[in-house]
C-alpha cells in the first residue's frame, strides 16, 4: 500500500528520502486518479528501486501549489531531494514503468 504523505511530512518522507520517490498527486473525486491508483500500488510492490507515495491535493494544497500541480493525476519523481521528472495523466502500467525507468536513468 502506497504511503500517504501530507504537507507536514513531505520534507521528511520525500525530500529527505534515500530512495527515489514517485509522488502521486491525486484527489478522491478524480476518476483518472482512481484508475491509476491500483497500477501505482502494483509498481510500489514490485519495484525495489523506487517508492510510491500519494498526496491528496484537496487536503494538502500547499505542497501541490509549490510543485505547480495544475491537473491530476500528476506524478513527480523526486531523487536526492529534487524533482527529476513528471508524468501527467493516467497511463497503462508499461508506460508508467518506462517513464519511471527514464526518470531514474
Amino acid at each position: 500500500m502506497a504511503a500517504d504523505v501530507t504537507d507536514s511530512n513531505f520534507q521528511a518522507e520525500v525530500i529527505e528520502s534515500d530512495v527515489p520517490t514517485l509522488v502521486d498527486f491525486w484527489a478522491p473525486w478524480c476518476g483518472p486518479c482512481r484508475k491509476v491508483s491500483p497500477i501505482l500500488e502494483q509498481i510500489d510492490g514490485e519495484r525495489e528501486d523506487v517508492r510510491v507515495v500519494k498526496l491528496n491535493t484537496d487536503d494538502n494544497q500547499a505542497t501541490a501549489a509549490k510543485y505547480g500541480i495544475m491537473s491530476i493525476p500528476t506524478m513527480i519523481m523526486f531523487k536526492n531531494g529534487a524533482p527529476v521528472g513528471q508524468i501527467v495523466g493516467a497511463h497503462p502500467k508499461p508506460r508508467l514503468n518506462a517513464e519511471i525507468d527514464r526518470m531514474l536513468g
